[in-house]
C-alpha cells in the first residue's frame, strides 16, 4: 500500500510504539508522521518507513489542518 499525506500508520519501533500517526509528507524512505499531541503540525517526527506499519484509513485535508481536528480523527482508532 502506498504511503502518502494523510495515511495512517502505527508504529511499530521507538517510544511511540503502537501508536497511530498520520503522515503529513513523504521523503524517500523516510515519513513525516504526527499525532495533534505529543507531535504536533508544527514539528513532525521524521520516521524511518520501515518502522510503521500501513493501515487502510485515509484522513482528508481538513481533517489534517489543525491538531485538534487531527487528534479527533485519530482518536476514533484507538
Amino acid at each position: 500500500m502506498e504511503v502518502k499525506r494523510g495515511r495512517v500508520v502505527c508504529s511499530k519501533a521507538g517510544r511511540d510504539k503502537n501508536t497511530f500517526l498520520a503522515v503529513v509528507a513523504v521523503d524517500g524512505d523516510w515519513i513525516l508522521v504526527c499525532d495533534g499531541k505529543a507531535r504536533p503540525l508544527e514539528r513532525p517526527k521524521k520516521k524511518n518507513g520501515k518502522h510503521v506499519s500501513v493501515t487502510n484509513t485515509l484522513l482528508t485535508e481538513e481533517q489534517l489542518a489543525t491538531n485538534r481536528q487531527l487528534r479527533g480523527a485519530l482518536a476514533a482508532l484507538n
